[in-house]
């Protein structure tokens, strides 16, 4: 009897201890959250807790009925119904770690800047988070009216804590108008699957959902109208925390180093249809190495962009649309992007299905884009089908771009000409690969056909643009010192075509061929400009090819200043000319053309532009005997079909270019016998 008093007795002294060390840690746990909201409430922020429960035996903390109100402009309120966290230590003082934590019934709203005219709101039925760690309390005073305090003082906890997953099985987005008018971008978007996962030191490996499903009231071209689809598959990986602190870091804000927030974003198909019928869809998409650049993305700049947009349903201002360019173009120059590819892209127009295979931007760094590209363009026109194998655009400055946009957004003012040349420096090339289309969509008629001009037969032919490339650069001030331009191309042709090729149509050719090259280039340390390559085929017509080369051009020749241009330009000396021309048919076609002119036989035709060759070199020949040199080379070609001419033009001495522009244009003579000719002729 004694031996079981006793254990009754330790049994009953055991359970007292036990919830009474129970109570001791409810008190020191209710104490501990209340501290924590109270600094909360000290910063001048609404923060309020329900009911705090502990489980000693689950070593489970329970808050119930958590709301908040941050007074920020705009502020942004909190709700949670219940935080549940089981499995809590105290690994170290000032830390928290809990194998599991639960949240039930989260609610987040606030306004989306001052103009937009949207309130944005956030709801979550649960999350989830697992082997988390983190601080115990605030780790230093909120500023709860300096919105960018508030995001700082997140991402700073955020940095401080680490968890093995963040889970998210469903979350409504609202987007609502924040006044008494609707507004366009108002809709609901519906996350499904949202996953976080090995979150430390401000670093998320991976965060993924599997679908966001959206409807959305929309505004084309002043028209209401509702847009809905789904996105499939988004996700993030290396996300680092540092680059957005540094954004809204003041003490960072002539940081010009680009600090890396994503390694790769992913998307898998995206459709889209609005409600009177046009539909579209993406395959996927996917983004590589982006990067933010503190001194020009800081947090108050970018809410200034938000607040400085006209209201819903206003027209801005001349002054507030070049004000807004200009910050965007910040932005721009705030973002690195390595590379981002859109691929399978398609939409159904009225004119039948567009399609597009890729569209990839490369290395958006400071502004500027190194290209953007399409590829496997297909699309109809009212004359029929258009397909472009890639389509591109070389060093586009974007952000040079919107802020001449901005300038020439002033109605009234004609853009003076240092704009209009400075657009030059804001594109370096284009190229445009594999464009098959109908030959009326690419040639219009330039006129209305006489009655001479036969029926054109070549209405549904295609052009096909094999290689147009253009590229310019090594700017002086905005002019380009380095140019080409490369084109090779074939289609029909007929007598409403411009010259040369009504010429060729004339002769009976219904369609050619023409491949084009010209290059030119300045030289600054040696004060050249040469073209080089020059060449021009015209299939079944002729091959020619030219070397050019100008000596002593000064640098202040390039100058926007005309008196300036100039005097420098008076200073250019004449170089080397080198032509050659290969009959591929040329000779013939023009001979059965001037002999159905003229009403003769072939050879008398012949003759007849033989005869004129000699008759004009014996005019010439008293500035420059060569003359009758060349001549003769060019009879003989014209002779003998298919063969080879070559002249050469070497000034004697120190010539000066603008003396032999100036004798061509009056008409005389004196220029040439300051030149050697050479002529030559060959198979």
């Amino acid at each position: 009897m004694k031996i079981l008093i006793g254990l009754l007795a330790a049994l009953v002294i055991t359970a007292g201890g036990y919830f009474g060390f129970e109570f001791y840690l409810q008190q020191r746990i209710t104490n501990d959250v209340e501290a924590t909201f109270a600094s909360v409430r000290a910063s001048g922020a609404k923060a309020e807790h329900g009911k705090v429960t502990f489980d000693l035996w689950r070593r489970t903390v329970t808050i119930a009925d958590i709301s908040g109100e941050l007074t920020a402009d705009p502020p942004v309120r909190l709700k949670i119904g219940r935080v549940v966290a089981s499995g809590v230590s105290q690994p170290d003082t000032g830390r928290f770690a809990a194998s599991r934590i639960e949240v039930t019934d989260f609610e987040a709203a606030g306004s989306i800047g001052t103009n937009t005219g949207l309130r944005a709101s956030y709801q979550a039925p649960r999350m989830d988070v697992t082997d988390y760690a983190g601080p115990a309390g605030p780790l230093r005073r909120l500023e709860s009216s300096n919105l960018a305090d508030i995001y700082r003082f997140a991402l700073e906890h955020f940095s401080a804590a680490a968890a093995k997953s963040v889970e998210v099985p469903a979350l409504t987005l609202k987007f609502t108008p924040s006044g008494s008018s609707p507004a366009a971008g108002t809709g609901d978007y519906t996350y499904s699957g949202m996953a976080l996962r090995d979150i430390k030191d401000g670093k998320i490996a991976s965060s993924t959902v599997e679908r966001v499903a959206f409807t959305v009231a929309m505004s084309p071209a002043g028209k209401s109208e509702s847009l809905t689809g789904e996105i499939v598959n988004l996700a993030a990986y290396d996300f680092d925390a540092s680059a957005t602190l540094a954004m809204l870091d003041p003490a960072r804000a002539n940081d010009d180093k680009y600090y890396r927030t994503y390694r790769q974003l992913t998307a898998g198909a995206y459709t889209a249809s609005f409600q009177k019928g046009l539909k579209m869809r993406v395959d996927g998409v996917t983004v590589d190495d982006v990067g933010l650049r503190p001194s020009r993305l800081q947090f108050p700049q970018l809410m200034a962009i938000i607040d400085s947009a006209p209201p819903p349903g206003t027209t801005p201002t001349p002054e507030q649309m070049r004000d807004l360019l200009g910050k965007v173009a910040g932005i721009y120059e705030g973002i690195h992007i390595g590379g981002a590819t859109i691929s399978g892209l398609s939409m159904d127009l009225p004119e039948g299905v567009f399609k597009l295979a890729a569209a990839r931007l490369i290395n958006l760094e400071n502004g500027k884009i190194a290209e953007f590209a399409f590829e496997g363009l297909a699309g109809k026109t009212p004359q029929g089908p258009v397909t472009v194998e890639r389509f591109a655009l070389k060093a586009i400055d974007i952000a040079g771009l919107m802020r001449t946009s901005g300038e020439f957004a002033q109605p009234g003012r004609t853009p003076a000409v240092e704009q209009l040349v400075g657009l030059l420096t804001l594109l370096q090339g284009a190229e445009l690969k594999g464009l098959a289309a109908p030959y009326r969509s690419v040639v219009p008629r330039l006129g209305r056909p006489s009655s001479r001009v036969r029926p054109d037969n070549n209405a549904n032919s295609q052009v096909n643009i094999d290689v147009l490339n253009l590229a310019w650069g090594q700017f002086v001030g905005p002019i380009p010192t380095r140019a080409r331009v490369t084109l090779k191309m074939a289609g029909p042709i007929d007598q409403s075509d411009p010259e040369p090729f009504k010429m060729l149509a004339e002769t009976g050719l219904t369609s050619t061929s023409v491949n084009f090259d010209l290059g030119a280039t300045w030289n600054e340390g040696d004060r050249s400009f040469a073209v080089q390559p020059g060449t021009l085929d015209i299939g079944n017509v002729l091959t020619a090819a030219v070397r050019l080369s100008l000596a002593n051009v000064d640098r202040g020749v390039f100058s926007l200043n005309p008196l300036q241009a100039a005097i420098m330009a008076a200073q250019i000396e004449a170089g080397p000319v080198e032509f050659t021309l290969r009959d591929t048919g040329g000779i013939d076609l023009a001979i059965t053309q001037q002999a159905r002119q003229q009403k003769v036989s072939r050879e008398a035709a012949r003759q007849a532009i033989t005869d004129a060759i000699r008759d004009s070199a014996m005019q010439l020949a008293s500035a420059n005997p060569d003359v009758m040199a060349v001549a003769g080379a060019l009879t003989r070609f014209i002779e003998n079909p298919r063969g080879t001419l070559t002249i050469k033009v070497t000034p004697r001495g120190k010539v000066s270019a603008m003396q032999v522009l100036e004798s061509i244009r009056t008409g005389s003579l004196a220029a040439f016998a300051r030149f050697q000719i050479e002529a030559t002729t060959g198979r």
